[in-house]
C-alpha cells in the first residue's frame, strides 16, 4: 500500500490494482447516478496479485486491464468519484497509470 501523510497527521491510502471487470448495478443510490463500478485486483509494484478482489467507483474512464490508482479513504474518494462530499464511497479510481518504473 501506498501511504501519503499530512501535515496534520491524518493518512491518505491509496493503492495500485487491475481492473479485472465491470460490476452492473441498475439500482443505486442517487449519488452515484451514472457512475460506473469496477472490479479491481490490488497487485504490488511488481505486477503480481495482492490481497482480495475490491470494487471502487471509476472517475476516471479506466477499462478492463489496465493497472489504476485506487483511493481507499472516504471522504476522498466520494469526493473524486461524485464531486459531493459525504457520499458513502471507500474506494474510488482516481488515475490510471501508464508505466511502473520499478527498482528493488
Amino acid at each position: 500500500m501506498i501511504e501519503i501523510w499530512f501535515t496534520d497527521g491524518g493518512k491518505f491510502k491509496m493503492i495500485l490494482a487491475r481492473v479485472i471487470g465491470n460490476v452492473v448495478a441498475t439500482q443505486k443510490n442517487d449519488r452515484y447516478a451514472g457512475a460506473r463500478i469496477m472490479l479491481l485486483q490490488p497487485i504490488n509494484p511488481d505486477g503480481s496479485d495482492r490481497g482480495s478482489t475490491t470494487i471502487a467507483l471509476d472517475a476516471v474512464d479506466a477499462g478492463v486491464g489496465d493497472i489504476v490508482i485506487v483511493v481507499q479513504e472516504g471522504w476522498s474518494a466520494s469526493t473524486a468519484a461524485t464531486g459531493q462530499q459525504g457520499a458513502a464511497i471507500d474506494s474510488t479510481i482516481v488515475g490510471v497509470v501508464d508505466f511502473i518504473d520499478y527498482h528493488q
